[in-house]
């Protein structure tokens, strides 16, 4: 559980703790950001140069929810898009809860859930999957609690941040038919970064579900802010109602067309970074620490210390990501990079070791 009062920190773009500790951003590598580190696609940039902007964007986004449709085999009525994934979790908690209105989070987990549920007054139950069984969640009192407290909105995170933990399309689908009242939240951020992932946008063909994607993960998008909802269109609408107005400027809609019409530098980039996730897992391993099984890029490794770790490994030029705001101290979380800057990283490790 994140502690009371913590503030919620993301990884990543850390510059009032890199004053603190005296170090120079620009010889730092960034292990602690789960984001694409291939970058964008070079049709991104080239789309960019094309963009007015002296002119308002299209509210509606329509182009991009029309390229979304067409590779979601959806509507573009069935998809809302936001300004990153997290806007859309504040515009679902402004549109669906109330004051003192129960909200599921299964924990540890993504800081903003909870954020976003406190922010209009939600009262949130957080459920705690073990470290003893991987941080996989035990779904039959999981489910339980959700019979018991009739959460109105619930977030499962799939795959889990920061434990890289994926339900199946059966285990997914037994928790949203435990309650049908409740609105299941499933933010699928990272499920590019999946090897084998199932198709989970037919389930939102049920009014009782919400899937949340990030284009700024997978596709590289992370300074320009996009994520997406799909939805029926009661939700979708719904959260039109709440939404500002041209929350979702130009350059991210020309960006976000750009990158799906490029599939192939995705699919070679996500090829790469999964053979350098398995090698970087193997070999911290093998130096002693103990890694946590993870089903994406990114994975948490229990080193006692996690903010003593981090900051020795920033004086050697490498930025992990501490795992207390996770309520997880005696961790690291480790976001798999480019092959040269991974051999850099276990050198490093390696030194650690021996000492």
């Amino acid at each position: 559980m994140r502690p009371e009062n913590e503030t919620i920190l993301h990884g990543g773009y850390c510059p009032a703790e890199w004053r603190r500790l005296g170090l120079d951003p620009g010889a730092l590598i960034d292990f602690s950001s789960n984001v694409n580190p291939f970058g964008p696609s070079p049709r991104v940039r080239e789309a960019l140069t094309r963009v007015p902007i002296d002119r308002h964007p299209d509210p509606e986004a329509w182009a991009l929810r029309e390229v979304l449709a067409g590779r979601l085999g959806v509507h573009p009525k069935n998809i809302a898009v936001g300004n990153g994934s997290s806007e859309l979790l504040r515009l679902l908690s402004y549109a669906f809860l109330e004051r003192g209105d129960p909200v599921l989070v299964l924990e540890p987990t993504f800081g903003e859930y909870r954020a976003s549920a406190e922010i209009v007054g939600g009262r949130v139950i957080a459920v705690q999957a073990s470290e003893k069984a991987d941080f996989r969640p035990d779904l039959d009192a999981l489910a339980e609690r959700v019979l018991r407290e009739r959460p109105k909105l619930a977030f499962l995170c799939n795959p889990n941040n920061p434990t890289g933990v994926y339900l199946s399309r059966e285990q997914a689908e037994t928790l949203v038919e435990t309650r049908e009242e409740t609105l299941w939240v499933m933010d699928e951020s990272f499920v590019s970064f999946v090897e084998s992932g199932w198709p989970s946008v037919s389930l939102t063909e049920r009014r009782n579900v919400a899937v949340l994607r990030s284009m700024t993960k997978d596709y590289g998008l992370a300074g320009l802010r996009l994520g997406y909802a799909v939805g029926r269109p009661e939700i979708v609408e719904a959260l039109s109602r709440v939404k500002p107005p041209w929350s979702v400027n130009a350059l991210a809609q020309a960006a976000g067309v750009a990158a799906i019409e490029d599939e192939e530098h995705l699919r070679r980039t996500l090829v790469l970074l999964r053979g350098e996730a398995s090698r970087l897992k193997e070999a911290i391993a093998r130096l002693g620490w103990r890694v946590a099984p993870s089903s994406v890029h990114f994975f948490l490794v229990e080193v006692g210390d996690g903010r003593g770790f981090r900051d020795r490994l920033a004086r050697d030029g490498f930025w992990v990501r501490d795992g207390s705001s996770f309520g997880l101290p005696t961790h690291v979380r480790i976001c798999a990079r480019k092959p040269e800057e991974n051999t850099r990283l276990l050198a490093a490790l390696e030194r650690m070791a021996r000492k």
